[in-house]
């Protein structure tokens, strides 16, 4: 059976990351945790010999065309219909606010 998790470990892991639980948070928080290892130790009972390791869960494989370079639209054509622009760019409003 796994070690199972307490309080002190929870809080040692929420502080860790950052994060921080009501009373009846960290009670639920320990059930998960406690709960996931016992899914991870009904997992060790498998015999494993002998079984390769799942790198994809599929034998699919990706059908790529050839990446073919080629000119599609021209730079006037691409700000021919933009509501703003200068002679080479298009002009957006400024989005970042530097406060």
């Amino acid at each position: 059976m796994a070690q199972k998790i307490d309080i002190k470990t929870v809080d040692e892991v929420a502080h860790l990351a950052r994060l921080e639980f009501s009373e009846e948070g960290k009670a639920e928080i320990l059930n998960d945790m406690n709960r996931m290892l016992a899914f991870v130790d009904k997992l060790n009972e498998m015999d494993t010999d002998g079984i390769e390791p799942l790198i994809y869960m599929t034998d699919e494989k990706n059908v790529m065309r050839d990446d073919i370079p080629k000119e599609t639209l021209t730079q006037k054509e691409a700000l021919k219909n933009a509501p703003k622009k200068d002679s080479d760019y298009f002009k957006v409003p400024k989005v970042i606010d530097n406060h």
